[in-house]
C-alpha cells in the first residue's frame, strides 16, 4: 500500500496556493492550475512545506489522499519549471515542421498530416526529425505527445515511426532466409 499522501510538498519561491473548499488554486511564474479537493482531506502549512492529512479512514478518502497529493505536486512542478516531452521521427523522409498554429508531418503516407496545436501547449521543431511538446499541465503535455506518436507508432522490424526520446523500441528479427 502506498503512503505517498503523507509526504510533504515543498513550495518553491514565487508559487502561491489558494485553498478553497472544492479546489486548490496554484499560481506561479508560468501560469495558474487547479487541483480538485475532496471532503475528508485537510491541508496543513508549515513554513514553505504543505502536507495533506485526512480526518477519516474511509476507503474512498484514503484512495483520494495520494491522488490529490500527486496532482498537487505535478501542478507545483508545472507552474515553477514546466513539463517537456521530446519525440523523435525515425524513417526515410519522415519530418515535421511547425506552420503557424499547425504541426505539419510527413510520415510516409500518401498525404501530409496537419495537426492543430492547442493553445495551452507549446510545440516546437528544433530539427526536422524532432518535436518538443512543453507546457505547465503534465497530463496535457503527455496527451498531446501521445496523439502525435499515435500517427505512426514505432514498428518492431525496422524501428520506423515516432518514438519518445527515452523510449527503447524492441526489435524483432526479420524473415529467415532459405538454406
Amino acid at each position: 500500500m502506498s503512503r505517498i499522501g503523507y509526504k510533504k510538498i515543498e513550495i518553491p519561491a514565487g508559487v502561491k496556493l489558494d485553498v478553497k473548499s472544492d479546489k486548490i488554486e496554484v499560481n506561479g511564474p508560468k501560469g495558474k492550475l487547479d487541483t480538485p479537493m475532496f471532503p475528508g482531506l485537510l491541508i496543513e502549512m508549515e513554513g514553505n512545506f504543505i502536507q495533506l492529512k485526512r480526518n477519516t479512514e474511509e476507503k474512498s478518502v484514503k484512495a483520494k489522499h495520494g491522488l490529490v497529493r500527486a496532482l498537487l505536486m505535478n501542478n507545483i512542478i508545472g507552474i515553477s519549471t514546466g513539463f517537456t516531452r521530446t519525440l523523435i521521427l525515425q524513417g526515410v523522409g519522415f519530418r515535421a515542421q511547425k506552420k503557424g498554429e499547425k504541426l505539419n508531418m510527413t510520415l510516409g503516407y500518401s498525404h501530409e498530416i496537419n495537426m492543430d496545436i492547442p493553445k495551452d501547449v507549446k510545440v516546437e521543431c528544433p530539427e526536422p526529425t524532432k518535436v518538443v511538446v512543453s507546457g505547465i499541465d503534465k497530463q496535457r503535455v503527455g496527451q498531446i505527445a501521445a496523439v502525435i506518436r499515435s500517427y505512426r507508432p514505432p514498428e518492431p522490424y525496422k524501428g520506423k515511426g515516432i518514438r519518445y526520446d527515452n523510449e527503447k523500441v524492441r526489435r524483432k528479427a526479420g524473415k529467415a532466409g532459405k538454406k
